[in-house]
């Protein structure tokens, strides 16, 4: 009877020994990965910031942008309804290059004849801010890059999850090695073992890099 008790021993002994091993490298890697994920997360929290800034800027730039073209065409539009030519055509000359086409467009609806007509030219199709859809282009990358900080952020808590899990595992198959009975040897190491295939099924599916 000694013969089997001293088999299982040693098998127990294989699997505690076994499991140290690899819950160790999964830890290992667990931990790296969580630690590079989140070191990704502050990279695209970092753009996400850096980009709305810029947005804010731009922002800035096509309101002002907004304001000469209100001002300019305010005082074109008192002369052009006074029939004075000569003081319109010296606004019109001053109007910014995105603004003169819209303002060329709403002419040619006759709007001082036409019921009908766009009330101003910043309505018309023609009228386009470079600075303001740059805004919107950069206020979107902001956007796009706070949602991969919260994503990664996700992947980096999963992580961290697994390394408590493989660290439960690496406890159990230490304990065990202490456990004077086979029987609870076997139990605890068996809790282990299950904490540690559930852990690396789960991680196996999470996405991972080796990026630097």
């Amino acid at each position: 009877m000694a013969e089997p008790a001293s088999r299982a021993t040693h098998w127990i002994d294989l699997l505690s020994t076994v499991l140290l091993a690899l819950a160790a490298v999964a830890t290992a890697w667990a931990t790296y990965q969580a630690a590079h994920w989140r070191s990704e997360q502050g990279l695209a929290g970092n753009r996400s910031t850096a980009a709305r800034v810029q947005a804010n800027r731009v922002a800035g730039i096509a309101n002002r942008q907004i304001v000469i073209d209100v001002e300019t065409f305010t005082q074109w539009a008192d002369a052009y309804a006074s029939g004075d030519t000569r003081l319109a055509d010296f606004y019109f000359r001053r109007f910014r290059p995105e603004f003169k086409p819209a303002v060329v467009a709403w002419i040619a609806t006759k709007p001082l004849k036409n019921p009908h007509a766009p009330l101003t030219p910043f309505t018309m199709p023609q009228y386009r801010s470079a600075a303001l859809a740059e805004a919107d282009r950069l206020e979107a990358k902001g956007a796009a890059e706070s949602k991969v900080s919260q994503a990664n952020v996700k992947k980096a808590d999963r992580y961290t999850l697994c390394v408590v899990l493989f660290a439960m595992a690496l406890f159990f198959a230490g304990i065990s090695t202490r456990l004077r009975t086979d029987g609870t040897r076997a139990a605890i190491l068996a809790t282990g073992w299950v904490l540690f295939l559930v852990a690396l099924a789960w991680m196996v599916t999470f996405p991972a890099s080796l990026a630097t």
